[in-house]
């Protein structure tokens, strides 16, 4: 097989073997964890290596060589009406072990496989029906046709701002559900997408550029480098960031910037799902309660905080509460965020903050680490215990014992 080896060819050829390995071992990851994400995330990466072997082989001789140019010509290497689901069902399988791959995705997928029908019809009008150029006698590779990357740029960037909202509703959902949200908000997420995001700021950039200038092959060549080394940064981050979330939630039909339907345990029954879920508003209260039904519900919450100490279980959550107050979490949910103004997640830190601060008060900090005082008091990270003490004062831990020791 051909392959001219020179500084353009080989800088890409490293990021596409790279990029192939972290695929398969992606794979292998989520075949041998039953993870979803990690399966997605590795179909990802396959794309992203095929996304770049028209430039590598490209520069390798392939468009000036036969059969090379018709393999190229022919198959369709840039799948990018594929990319955008693909990056948002990555993004549901991580941050929602109830999320299934079912018909509505299949849907999203109807535009990637009609250029792949394309493509078909291509190869085969062209090779076995007429023998001659037809669909390429302009000599041109198809991928790289005016209305497919602007049409695929406009579907990756749409995709992108799906996945940006659900990842803002998801944030918005766990500081409502469990007292340990910061564990799971997955920064990853965030850095994954904002890579995504510089990957579509490149592709316009040179887009614009290529209309303003003659940039030639070479120059575009550029845009391929960034987008090697964007993606092999994703590979390596992503392959050691695949612990999927264990809070199982689905979004309720028109009120999907609203609300939530909250789900107490993963399964693969849709139905049984459906029958047990809770409403949980992610925005202001969407159902007031009366000043009596109020008031009742705040002396049950806070008896269980201060007399039960709830707050001391780290992995403490608003279905945890409402079962022990025999109710639904919706209810514990409204009286929190109208009766105390705040989510359940900065509700039940403040207790753990009010609890370390008394143990300061009796020096137990002379007899253990700050940090242990705060595992005893339900914190369960480091990182958890400094963002919640930074949020509720204003100071850092240290700045905080100085001021409390």
């Amino acid at each position: 097989m051909q392959f001219s080896f020179n500084l353009f060819s080989s800088l890409l050829l490293i990021f596409f073997i790279h990029g192939l390995v972290y695929a398969l071992l992606l794979y292998r990851k989520g075949v041998l964890n039953e993870t979803r994400s990690d399966k997605w995330l590795s179909l990802f990466l396959f794309l992203c290596i095929l996304y770049i072997c028209p430039w590598m082989t490209g520069f390798a001789g392939w468009y000036d060589t036969q059969p090379y140019r018709d393999i190229l010509f022919y198959t369709p290497f840039q799948h990018l009406y594929f990319i955008g689901p693909v990056i948002y069902f990555y993004v549901q399988s991580l941050l929602n072990p109830s999320f299934r791959f079912g018909k509505n995705e299949w849907l999203q997928l109807v535009p990637g496989l009609l250029y792949l029908l394309y493509s078909v019809v291509m190869v085969t009008t062209d090779k076995l029906v007429l023998g001659d150029y037809y669909f390429l006698a302009s000599g041109a590779d198809p991928d790289f046709d005016t209305w497919y990357q602007l049409t695929g740029f406009v579907s990756m960037l749409v995709y992108f701002l799906l996945s940006f909202r659900y990842y803002q509703l998801y944030r918005k959902l766990m500081v409502q559900v469990i007292s340990y949200a910061d564990s799971v908000l997955f920064r990853w997420v965030r850095n994954f997408l904002l890579a995504f995001l510089v990957m579509l700021a490149f592709r316009l950039l040179f887009f614009v550029l290529g209309e303003i200038f003659d940039l030639a092959y070479k120059g575009f060549w550029w845009y391929f480098l960034f987008f090697g080394i964007l993606f092999y940064y994703i590979a390596i981050t992503g392959f050691a960031n695949s612990i999927e979330t264990k809070v199982p939630f689905r979004t309720r039909g028109n009120g999907y910037p609203h609300a939530l339907l909250l789900l107490p345990a993963i399964s693969d029954q849709q139905e049984a799902i459906t029958e047990e879920a809770e409403v949980i508003s992610v925005e202001p209260v969407l159902k007031k309660q009366s000043n009596e039904q109020l008031t009742g519900w705040k002396e049950k919450i806070l008896e269980q905080m201060k007399v039960h100490k709830a707050y001391e279980d780290p992995e403490l959550s608003l279905a945890t509460v409402a079962r022990e107050l025999k109710t639904n979490p919706a209810v514990i949910s409204r009286t929190i965020n109208q009766g105390f103004e705040q989510n359940f997640n900065d509700f039940v830190n403040q207790f753990r903050i009010d609890a370390v601060k008394e143990m300061l008060d009796n020096d137990e900090h002379k007899k253990q680490t700050l940090l242990g005082i705060a595992f005893d008091c339900g914190f369960n990270s480091k990182a958890t215990f400094n963002r919640a003490v930074k949020k509720a004062t204003g100071l850092s831990p240290k700045e905080w014992l100085e001021k409390n020791g």
